[in-house]
């Protein structure tokens, strides 16, 4: 295979973690988002304050993408230095590491979506929740940093 096309194919594994994990966080944010206008309106119906905080709990997917994005980069960095070969590598950890850190989102979402109605009911727990979701954030932190150390120590 030339070196264009097994960089090109390396690449398309950047893309993917990318896509991926962007595709989880909208999941995520979709999830907790509808969740969390149920939750004001229940308040609004109760004539109580509508929690501002809720907004919390709706955007903690995005950070996903972000994991996503500083993957990709570190992915295309490795498919531009010279010799680079290891295509397979690439488009492997792009597919299962963008899969891994958008169900990581996408979860967080779900996870999310329970807080803000129980923040909204019982306007008690914030850390509590908040615990839950950095818990599950945290498994899109390993993804990001062993898939990049992996990638690191084959692309040597």
């Amino acid at each position: 295979m030339d070196a264009a096309s097994m960089v090109t194919l390396g690449k398309l594994g950047a893309a993917a973690v990318f896509g991926l994990s962007a595709a989880g966080s909208a999941l995520g944010t979709g999830a907790a988002g509808p969740a969390a206008i149920g939750a004001w309106k229940k308040c609004f119906a109760q004539n109580k304050a509508a929690p501002f905080i809720l907004f919390v709990f709706v955007g903690a997917p995005m950070s996903q993408t972000i994991y996503g994005m500083i993957l990709m980069n570190q992915m295309v960095a490795l498919c531009n230095a010279a010799g680079f070969a290891n295509w397979g590598a690439m488009l492997g950890a792009g597919i299962f590491g963008g899969l891994a850190i958008g169900a990581s989102a996408w979860w967080q979402g779900v996870a999310g979506a329970a807080a803000s109605d129980a923040m909204a009911e019982t306007g008690k727990g914030f850390g509590n929740y908040l615990m839950v979701l950095g818990i599950i954030e945290t498994i899109a932190l390993f993804v990001l940093v062993f898939v990049g150390a992996v990638l690191k120590t084959a692309a040597a």
